[in-house]
């Protein structure tokens, strides 16, 4: 018999704390109105044509943006981008310009922010946007890929940063 009560989100929450993720930054922009957001909800979703996926919340109205820019950046942190990962998570209380300021960004072909040292970037076009309970499910066909030296990546897992 399956058990019909849902589970208390909490518990889901300290569950899922245990599952390891790699941390990476999902960007966009709008003229010259850009967003970031530290995030590990994220992966791919096929190569053919190449897709990725990302998990925003939809409580944040910063996130807006997301949703009506129709392109975006995911950009994959190495170990030195955890001082980065904090700016773009909220954990600091910084302007939008400052988090920007932590690193060093381009663009490829949307225009999206590009992070020049990330260990890979996928520059996407938005091609679907689900809506599930508490998140947005944004999935994107991939232009353009970057990639630079493999280093150590940076991965959440326990509610603290890691390396592997």
């Amino acid at each position: 018999m399956l058990n019909k009560q849902p589970i208390d989100p909490r518990l889901y929450r300290d569950a899922m704390s245990r599952f390891g993720g790699h941390v990476q930054l999902v960007t966009t922009a709008i003229s010259e109105e850009r967003r970031g957001v530290t995030i590990t909800a994220a992966c791919s979703v096929t190569d053919s044509p190449a897709t990725v996926l990302v998990c925003l919340n939809n409580s944040n109205p910063k996130n807006d943006i997301f949703f009506r820019s129709g392109i975006f950046a995911l950009n994959t942190l190495a170990a030195h981008h955890q001082a980065l990962a904090d700016a773009f998570s909220g954990r600091m209380q910084i302007t939008n310009e400052e988090r920007f300021a932590t690193g060093v960004f381009d663009k490829l072909v949307t225009g999206a922010p590009i992070l020049h040292d990330a260990l890979a970037s996928f520059d996407c076009r938005v091609s679907e946007i689900k809506e599930m309970s508490t998140h947005h499910i944004i999935f994107g066909e991939v232009v353009a890929v970057r990639y630079n030296e493999a280093k150590p990546a940076l991965v959440y897992m326990n509610r603290d940063y890691h390396t592997l």
